[in-house]
């Protein structure tokens, strides 16, 4: 079944069609919360609540932009509010910028696999993983994510900069090299 047609049954309270939504979107949205989750069943809590949102909220889809994205914007939403009422946000304000940017192709796929990269991502204090996974993976600017999280844009720049380092630092020790 096609997206729109998906979203019309899931308006009308289908539960079959909810479900198929929920198995079409749900693998790559538990990728999403576990980035901000501390385990797996954290991310399993915030993926229901998501989804939950997902269809109190689908009669205000508008159909502009893909479904997934709007859907992902729920579960990064959901994925923050539930570190807002569980974990205090570490707001260091000052680092020097280390330079070292996370992009497709940036390491040896050899050295390093998607799985080993999402535990060290995860084991980053809680502000650095909250900034580095709303600015280097969702793609949101710094301003955004100040407004989205009550903080200053230095402070999300500061947090993105220790992130950056932190990673750097962990790659190192490890022996992962950058490509390039």
């Amino acid at each position: 079944m096609d997206d729109s047609s998906l979203i019309e049954k899931c308006r009308a309270g289908d539960q079959r069609a909810q479900r198929e939504l929920f198995e079409k979107y749900a693998p790559k949205m538990l990728g999403v919360c576990l980035r901000y989750a501390k385990n797996k069943e954290q991310a399993e809590d915030v993926l229901q609540e998501g989804f939950i949102k997902v269809y109190t909220k689908l009669e205000h889809y508008q159909s502009k932009g893909s479904l997934e994205g709007w859907i992902r914007r729920i579960m990064v939403n959901t994925s923050l509010d539930h570190i807002r009422k569980n974990v205090k946000f570490q707001g260091d304000r000052s680092v020097e910028d280390v330079g070292f940017k996370l992009e497709q192709n940036t390491f040896n796929s050899d050295q390093l696999f998607e799985e080993d990269l999402l535990k060290l991502i995860n084991a980053m204090p809680p502000g650095y993983k909250v900034v580095f996974n709303m600015f280097a993976i969702e793609g949101y600017s710094h301003k955004e994510i100040a407004e989205e999280l009550g903080v200053s844009e230095n402070t999300s720049k500061s947090q993105y900069s220790r992130a950056r380092a932190y990673l750097k630092a962990k790659l190192e020790e490890l022996g992962i090299e950058r490509e390039g």
